[in-house]
Parts: C-alpha cells; sequence; structure tokens
C-alpha cells in the first residue's frame, strides 16, 4: 500500500463535504491552537469475527463476540488512544511551513494545561470548553477528531479503519473556514491482509498498520493547511527539525516457532493460533 493510493481514496472519499480553506482566512490567522481528540466509543473496535464468518472453523468453539472482544483487548495494547491522537496532531504540525501563522502556535503544553487534558493517557474524548484559550490568545482552533477506529474483515480480508474530520473554526462565532472528514480504510485500497490471528499474537502489526493511515491522513492535512492563494508571512530560517517519535517502523516479529499439538482450551483472553 502506497502512501499515495491511500491520499488519492482520502480526497475521493471527502471531496463533496469538505471545506477548502482559503488563503485570504489563513492570513487572517494570528494565533492558532491545535487539538486533536478522541471520541468515547471511538475504539479501538474489533469488528472481524461478528462481521465475517470465514473464521468460524479456526474459531471452533470460540464464539465470534468473545474472539472480537479478545482481538480488542490486543489492539488497545497495542497502541493507545493518546498515541494515535497525538501523533495525527504533532506530524501534522511538523510538515507545515516554517511560515506565519504556524510559526506562532500556541504552546501544547498551555493548551492541554488550559482544556484540562494535560497530554496524558487520557484524551480528552468530549468537545473542550474552547472560551478557555481566549486568554491564552488564541483566535483560531485547529481540531482534529477521530470517530471510530480498529480492525474489520470481509470475505477472509482483515485489515485496519480510521474516520473522523479536521477542521479549523474561529472562535469568535466558532464559523469553520476548513473541514476535512477522513476515511482510510485498508478494506479499500491495496493493502495486504492483516490476519487477525497474527495480530492477537503480535499486536504490534496493528499498530503498524493504524500509524502508516495516521500518517497519510496527517499529509493530507499538511497539505489543506498551506493554501497557495495567499500572501502570508516571510519564511522563517529553518529550524533544527524535531520530528515526531516515530512508532511506524518498529520491526514486527511472527511466531516462527514450530507449531505445538493442539491444547484442549484456549488461554484466558487469547485467539487461536495464526496458521503456519
Amino acid at each position: 500500500m502506497t502512501r499515495c493510493s491511500i491520499l488519492f481514496l482520502l480526497v475521493c472519499l471527502s471531496a463533496c463535504t469538505s471545506t477548502r480553506l482559503s488563503g485570504s482566512n489563513l492570513d487572517r490567522v494570528a494565533r492558532p491552537a491545535f487539538v486533536s481528540r478522541i471520541e468515547v466509543e471511538a475504539g479501538p473496535k474489533s469488528l472481524v469475527f461478528r462481521e465475517d464468518n470465514t473464521y468460524s472453523e479456526k474459531l471452533k468453539k470460540l464464539e465470534p463476540k468473545e474472539a472480537d472482544r479478545r482481538l480488542q483487548a490486543k489492539l488497545a495494547a497495542a497502541v493507545t488512544r493518546f498515541e494515535i491522537s497525538e501523533r495525527l496532531r504533532v506530524n501534522t504540525l511538523h510538515q507545515l511551513p516554517r511560515e506565519r501563522p504556524w510559526t506562532s502556535v500556541l504552546d501544547p503544553a498551555r493548551v492541554a494545561t488550559a482544556l484540562e487534558s494535560f497530554l496524558v493517557e487520557e484524551v480528552p474524548a468530549n468537545a473542550p470548553d474552547y472560551d478557555l484559550l481566549v486568554p491564552l490568545g488564541a483566535d483560531a482552533i485547529v481540531e482534529f477528531v477521530v470517530q471510530d477506529y480498529g480492525m474489520h474483515s470481509e470475505k477472509g480480508r482483515a485489515g485496519a479503519y480510521i474516520k473522523g474530520y479536521g477542521r479549523m473554526f474561529w472562535l469568535d462565532g466558532r464559523n469553520e473556514v476548513w473541514r476535512r472528514p477522513f476515511d482510510a480504510d485498508q478494506l479499500q485500497m491495496d493493502a495486504e491482509h492483516l490476519d487477525p490471528f497474527k495480530v492477537g499474537k503480535n499486536p504490534e502489526l496493528f499498530q503498524r498498520a493504524i500509524t502508516s493511515l495516521v500518517d497519510a491522513i496527517s499529509a493530507q492535512f499538511t497539505k489543506d493547511l498551506t493554501p497557495k492563494d495567499r500572501r502570508g508571512g516571510a519564511t522563517l530560517p529553518e529550524a533544527a527539525e524535531q520530528s515526531a517519535p516515530d512508532s511506524t517502523h518498529r520491526t514486527g516479529r511472527e511466531n516462527q516457532r514450530p507449531p505445538a499439538p493442539p491444547a484442549p482450551e484456549l488461554a484466558p483472553g487469547e485467539l487461536p493460533d495464526p496458521d503456519p
């Protein structure tokens, strides 16, 4: 799966519901604040076994609902809600050009403190009270919201997915000047099958899949937030590049032990072993 194919899909899916950011609106922004959050019931979700009966023979006596519950626990351990939310914000911000207003973005720690979210594992799920940022000088909010993410399957082919939107709006009046829905789904792309049983043994496989989707969404957001039709400010000298923590390229290790004789019962919380 290439980044180009992901971006093409994102553009196609959201073109009719997007609001393009104009250069004149961006020129008016003086002090933006970035906020990234995940809705309460967004995920991670596993819909693999309940939606696709291809796996029923391998599950044997294990109910599809219980198999999904076990896989969902593995997904939650692979990558936290905070990591997904923060990666979306940091990757987008770090790719924006060194020019106003992106050189005047409010410090994320001050934003988190004002909104009482403190940049910890508990990502604020409900929409924050953005009026709390007015005393800090913010005039516009760039908000990223994840509404749904996890794994699902169709006809024996599983993959990761993530849905949500990004938007920019004025604090005074809440008028939106940019909106980009996203719906990135490996089942709709030329992506390799993400074997749920392998994910059960090596949850990092899901971590790598979902972060690749998040990175592609960040690239699309960066493009949207860099309109060509603006006066803008003078480009500032390049500072020492501070890359976002890269947890995408850690090597996953598949279970390569010789197949053991089938156990009479699965261990608590585990899925069946992947096929050799």
